[in-house]
């Protein structure tokens, strides 16, 4: 799946700008963007961006569960990688990835939205 609808990237983009989580723009969306790991939206604050996800695009989550893809808690190296070097170099992300292994993708959002349901 390589298409991502306008509508969720403007969706998490104003979500990023609202909550000030991390500036981010449409070009930087793609389908393996992850939420915890790229955006920094990890936590308490996953479970408020879902629910809101779910609101706006009228998405039953009622059976979702957090047991597929673990639930998404950061981690300390990366913000420690993050803060020193800046996440913006290949290289940066590549040692990010070795270190925590995000599995909730955007890919499953438009998934979402295309179904009808969050699982």
């Amino acid at each position: 799946m390589n298409h991502l609808s306008p509508q969720l990237k403007d969706f998490i983009v104003d979500y990023c700008r609202r909550y000030k989580v991390v500036p981010v723009d449409t070009s930087m969306i793609k389908a393996d963007t992850s939420l915890d790991l790229d955006l920094d939206i990890y936590d308490i604050e996953i479970d408020l961006f879902l629910s809101e996800f779910a609101e706006h695009f009228k998405v039953d989550k009622s059976k979702f569960s957090w047991y597929k893809y673990g639930y998404p808690k950061g981690s300390t190296r990366v913000r420690m990688i993050k803060a020193m070097f800046g996440y913006k170099h290949k290289w940066v992300k590549k040692v990010t990835g070795y270190c925590y292994k995000p599995k909730f993708k955007v890919a499953v959002l438009q998934q979402a939205i295309d179904n009808g349901k969050l699982v």
